[in-house]
């Protein structure tokens, strides 16, 4: 019986790997979209959210098996029913991915959308918090989730200094209103992609240690 468990945890690690992969192809293909104007991209983020909710929907599937037949206990429910919460978050950071894809979609055919300077650096620092927060999960590493939740501040700077940037742009070429409006937009999915890998991160906290750090730091 043991076996047969450890064998679809296993199961369950590998797809959630495969899942957050798929994230960071996400997070990676609009980046690339727009850093380079590049909207013959955008099909490939659709195609990789879709894929995204599939394995939502088979992860889901089997924390639901292992749960009513295998009937987990102690640290193994934890884990079971955090992946259950992280697949959520996952699922999330797909469906940003594919906002800005969208908002990219509406400058096909005139010229593209130029960037500022620190979306890109925004972009690459959530994809490092989503490939370490899923991979805290699988290797049961509480210091890397930690890590992972700490460094939502230093995506939360990179915002900021968008913000600054297009507050100067905006200042200087009013007539790029439209243009800066659109870029904040993709700035704050960026941000709320880091808070997202925060939450499964968290999740992870909890599955190893059985306390949730947002319920720690209210009893504190």
């Amino acid at each position: 019986m043991r076996s047969r468990f450890d064998q679809q945890l296993h199961k369950l690690h590998m797809n959630l790997t495969g899942m957050g992969a798929l994230c960071e192809q996400a997070i990676a293909v609009v980046a690339k979209a727009l850093l380079d104007q590049d909207a013959t991209l955008l099909p490939k983020a659709y195609e990789t959210e879709q894929r995204i909710d599939q394995m939502e929907r088979e992860i889901e599937g089997l924390c639901m098996n292992l749960l009513l037949r295998q009937q987990p206990v102690a640290s193994d429910l934890r884990a079971v029913s955090s992946a259950m919460r992280m697949i959520s978050d996952m699922e999330r950071i797909g469906d940003q991915a594919a906002d800005i894809a969208e908002i990219l979609g509406y400058y096909t055919g005139n010229g593209g959308l130029q960037s500022v300077d620190h979306i890109g650096d925004m972009a690459r620092a959530t994809i490092k918090m989503v490939t370490d927060s899923v991979e805290s999960f699988v290797q049961s590493d509480l210091r890397m989730a930690e890590e992972t939740i700490r460094y939502d501040d230093v995506v939360d700077a990179l915002f900021d200094q968008v913000k600054a940037e297009l507050t100067k742009l905006l200042v200087s070429s009013p007539d790029q209103g439209q243009r800066c409006l659109d870029l904040l937009m993709i700035a704050k999915y960026f941000e709320r992609i880091g808070d997202h890998a925060v939450n499964v991160a968290e999740w992870v906290c909890y599955s190893i240690t059985g306390f949730h750090p947002k319920n720690v730091k209210e009893e504190a």
